[in-house]
């Protein structure tokens, strides 16, 4: 089955100039055909026909960095409810995101196998995902939920093992565990974190050792990659030293922990959005009080040192802590990362395909090119000239995953 996309400009995520009255030609689920609509020779077949209305069609957003199973990590009153209940919360969570125009997330911790499979399935709507299933934490780390009882999660159950491990051996143990829950990346807690009650950002968190089996031990099952929450220079440093593919936050790097990125080809995830909100919560006092220090101030630390990154060359992808957030304000992180040097259309290649390929699938999504799979947006608004308007979800006004569409309102 054939759906052609027409009367529209198209801005493919390569970074390429603008193609108006462009058209974008699917066969099943993947495109065939992208580029200027003259050029294009219709297959002479039944077709569907999507008008875009004079809007811009961009290849579906990939947000690195969320959590889909999470409805705020700094509620207490939610620790009582039950546990399918964060299942059910999960499906309007995957819904907003889809909505907003995030075809592809990388859950960096709480969703489970079944979550995948059951957008995978075609049971609820959603994003396609990559799962890590639970952040790996030293005792008395960032994610130590024992310590951090206040978060809106319910902690291990069949199909999520415990975060905490010790020592290499218990590291080594701790990655086996959650490769066979179903993890696709693993993901490593480096540093604390803003909203920690026992750290800070800047706490280190895993030896160096420890470290270095985590990325070991990944990378025997398929060359699984690792992704390292990470705030404070010495957690990046030992981090990017290990080998893992992608530090997420960043808030504290230098000039030394870029060098060594550039090195190694580490990604950056920063995820501005998340401690832009933080702040401005904590200047509302609507946070708790050990964590208005490190909110006033992380912010403005990290949004500097990733201008710094971004000039030095540093591969930047796109994500934003949505679960943290309210689900669905993921794209707000685009007018953020042009507020540390980056032009829109830069911006737009940040959370397309510079975001594939942090996950691993610039073969198959991230750009409007054919043979990729038709993960498509159409924007009402000229993101070239307001790319704020994409943090508005109302402003998208059609999303398709897989050649399926799932959201029109042009």
């Amino acid at each position: 089955m054939y759906s052609l996309i027409t009367n529209g400009t198209l801005l493919d995520g390569t970074g390429k100039p603008p193609v108006k009255k462009a058209a974008v030609l699917i066969r099943d689920n993947q495109i065939v055909y992208a580029g200027p609509e003259k050029s294009l020779k219709p297959p002479e077949t039944d077709m569907k026909h999507v008008d875009a209305c004079n809007g811009f069609i961009m290849p579906g957003f990939v947000d690195a960095h969320v959590h889909i199973m999470a409805n705020g990590f700094h509620r207490e009153d939610l620790i009582y409810r039950p546990l399918s209940f964060y299942f059910y919360n999960a499906v309007e969570n995957l819904r907003q995101t889809l909505n907003a125009g995030v075809t592809t997330v990388r859950d960096a911790g709480l969703a489970d196998a079944g979550v995948k499979m059951a957008v995978e399935k075609g049971l609820i709507a959603g994003p396609r995902m990559q799962i890590s299933i639970t952040p790996l934490s030293i005792t008395g780390g960032h994610f130590d939920l024992w310590l951090n009882s206040g978060f809106d999660i319910k902690p291990f159950y069949p199909g999520y093992p415990d975060s905490i491990c010790d020592s290499p051996e218990g590291v080594r143990k701790k990655v086996r565990e959650v490769l066979r829950a179903g993890a696709d990346v693993i993901k490593v807690m480096t540093t604390g974190g803003v909203m920690s009650v026992s750290d800070g950002p800047e706490c280190v968190q895993f030896t160096p050792q420890e470290l270095k089996v985590v990325v070991d031990e990944a990378g025997y099952k398929d060359q699984t990659k690792v992704m390292a929450h990470a705030h404070g220079v010495h957690g990046i440093k030992n981090a990017v030293n290990a080998g893992v593919h992608s530090i997420e936050h960043g808030t504290y790097l230098d000039d030394k922990a870029i060098q060594m990125m550039l090195e190694k080809g580490t990604y950056l995830v920063p995820t501005l959005v998340v401690n832009k909100d933080n702040k401005e919560r904590a200047q509302r006092g609507e946070v708790r009080e050990w964590e208005v220090e490190a909110a006033l101030k992380v912010f403005d630390i990290q949004k500097e040192n990733i201008a710094k990154a971004y000039k030095a060359g540093v591969p930047i992808a796109m994500g934003t802590d949505c679960g943290v957030i309210e689900h669905g304000r993921n794209l707000e992180e685009l007018n953020l990362l042009c507020s540390t040097g980056m032009t829109p259309e830069e911006a737009i290649v940040a959370g397309t395909r510079t975001s594939a390929e942090c996950l691993g699938w610039q073969d198959k999504i991230g750009t409007v090119e054919r043979g990729k799979l038709a993960d498509l947006v159409v924007s009402k608004t000229n993101p070239l000239k307001n790319i704020k308007s994409l943090g508005n979800p109302e402003n998208i006004g059609m999303v398709m995953k897989g050649g399926e569409v799932f959201k029109y309102s042009l």
